[in-house]
């Protein structure tokens, strides 16, 4: 019955049945975009990974301090870095929602990128460490919260440009 009726309004507006080239195009375009996204966002989630797993072994002493701050403070850019370029990609692939979703942790990476609040100190490593542990690990559970809103928002994307090419 809902076919019927998608066909009749497709009819009405004048539409063929047919999907052309260009709409193909565009599905096959999103794809390689949000997997392009999902990857860079797995770049990012093991990138903050990393940082903990060098937070747990200075906990359990089993590398001292300044490898520690040496190893985080190197990975920390490229961590800002590719989240930006994420958010950029979002923007300008028209994935909005997942866009404003991601904002949030954009705007805390670029004030925690002004104060200089993201380098680890080697002195103070070990009084900081309940707060950075701490920290990275908010980012974590939101960095998967993101990659389980977006894998259900292209699987959302996806059946409702099945729903509408019917």
């Amino acid at each position: 019955m809902e076919t019927r009726i998608i066909k009749f309004y497709k009819e009405e507006r004048g539409e063929s049945e047919r999907v052309g080239v260009g709409e193909g195009n565009a599905a096959m375009d999103h794809l390689f975009s949000w997997l392009f996204c999902f990857f860079l966002l797995c770049v990012v989630l093991c990138l903050l990974g990393y940082q903990l797993i060098c937070l747990a072994d200075l906990e359990t002493d089993y590398i001292n301090p300044y490898d520690t701050a040496k190893r985080i403070n190197a990975v920390v850019l490229p961590e800002f870095v590719s989240q930006g370029a994420l958010c950029l990609l979002y923007l300008l692939t028209g994935q909005w929602v997942i866009f404003f979703v991601s904002l949030p942790y954009l705007c805390c990476n670029i004030r925690s990128y002004r104060r200089r609040g993201y380098l680890v100190d080697i002195t103070e490593i070990y009084k900081d460490l309940p707060k950075e542990k701490a920290r990275r690990l908010i980012k974590l559970y939101y960095l998967i919260f993101l990659m389980i809103f977006s894998i259900f928002w292209y699987a959302l994307y996806c059946q409702c440009h099945i729903y509408l090419s019917l």
